[in-house]
């Protein structure tokens, strides 16, 4: 275990009225405000965006897949290539998730035990074994800025006998994680588990928050839980973390998940949604828009519509002047640039939403925020 500074959080302010978080945390390749969403570059890219594209967008950060990155091409080779940061040429801040949602999610391709997991590749069905010290050992070969302890995400549902197993060997894992952690130019977070359950959710919140973890991740939520005991659950695991170091969302990236978050203390978010869904020819719009809040740009009402996107935004796509139905031909025939464009226009839009939220928390007036 190497004890660092590599990563630290500054709070700036706390909106009086609800308690939302407007910080800075800081990182070996810079700094950024929060609370900030960062676009997931899965396999140490975001689909169809170039570095200088997300960097115009304002993007800090970004995340990539450990379990990705660990099957193809493999840590070896990105850490040849000089680590992460130069294989992809990003030279803003990465995290490094730890490859356990990914494991976990693979059913009974996987199977646990305290040492670690064992699993079939989804790429060719060779068998695999990730563990605490190897997940740790991947991402620092990967030289991310901040790598995630390797931790059980929980299903839903999931009874309470196996949630309480299952958190409590998380944090074993958490500890075997933080211990295998030998970079001074890296930081690792904690993730909280604990299911859809008070007591265990509090319980690893404050088992966490003793460790000397750089920050902390509230994960097992948004897995099919209804919103109200999402809600419920992160505000008890966020309820019980230190105001000092940074709080991150895992997998959350839709607008009302978002403000939900902000408004209960978070302050770092990721998800694949906005990107995912423009591949699928989706736009993000406010509900002054559309009442709920996207275009779904196939629809064949678009097909005369000379207007951009929305009105005001400030993405390429609408700056630029493409309307919704060149947009929507685009998506009908196929055309990788109309994907590209609704990308760009997702992933603006929530940077420029994450941006129009610290305003309102500086201003103390995060409780009249909305959609």
């Amino acid at each position: 275990m190497i004890i660092t500074n590599a990563i630290t959080y500054e709070l700036i302010h706390k909106d009086k009225a609800t308690g939302a978080r407007a910080g800075i945390l800081h990182t070996p390749h810079g700094d950024f405000n929060t609370p900030i969403f960062m676009p997931v570059g899965t396999q140490a890219t975001v689909k169809s965006i170039s570095p200088d594209e997300l960097e115009d967008l304002g993007a800090g950060i970004i995340l990539s897949n450990t379990y990705h990155l660990f099957l193809r091409p493999g840590a070896d080779l990105v850490a040849e290539a000089g680590g992460l940061h130069r294989f992809m040429h990003w030279n803003h801040a990465i995290l490094t998730d730890s490859g356990g949602f990914q494991v976990f999610s693979l059913g009974e391709l996987r199977k646990i035990t305290e040492e670690g997991v064992t699993f079939r590749s989804h790429i060719d069905g060779s068998p695999k074994f990730l563990s605490p010290e190897i997940s740790i050992e991947v991402q620092m070969k990967l030289g991310s800025d901040i790598a995630m302890a390797f931790d059980e995400c929980i299903p839903y549902p999931a009874d309470y006998h196996y949630a309480k197993q299952s958190t409590e060997r998380t944090h074993r894992w958490a500890e075997r994680s933080l211990n295998a952690e030998t970079r001074s130019d890296q930081g690792v977070f904690g993730i909280v588990q604990g299911g859809m359950f008070e007591d265990l959710r509090e319980n690893s919140a404050k088992t966490l928050a003793a460790m000397d973890f750089d920050g902390f991740a509230i994960g097992g939520l948004s897995v099919g839980e209804p919103k109200e005991l999402m809600y419920e659950m992160l505000e008890i695991s966020t309820k019980y973390l230190p105001e000092n170091k940074a709080r991150y969302l895992m997998g959350v990236g839709t607008p009302d998940h978002l403000l939900e978050g902000v408004a209960r203390g978070v302050d770092m978010f990721d998800c694949v949604f906005p990107t995912r869904v423009a591949r699928n020819g989706m736009a993000m719009v406010h509900t002054s828009t559309s009442p709920n809040g996207r275009l779904v740009m196939k629809n064949s009402c678009f097909t005369h519509d000379h207007e951009v996107l929305e009105k005001g935004c400030g993405c390429y796509a609408c700056r630029n002047g493409y309307t919704r139905a060149y947009i929507r031909h685009l998506i009908r025939a196929n055309e990788i640039f109309g994907l590209r464009l609704l990308t760009l226009h997702n992933l603006y839009f929530l940077q420029n939403f994450m941006r129009q939220m610290r305003e309102a928390i500086l201003a103390d007036d995060f409780s009249n925020f909305g959609l």
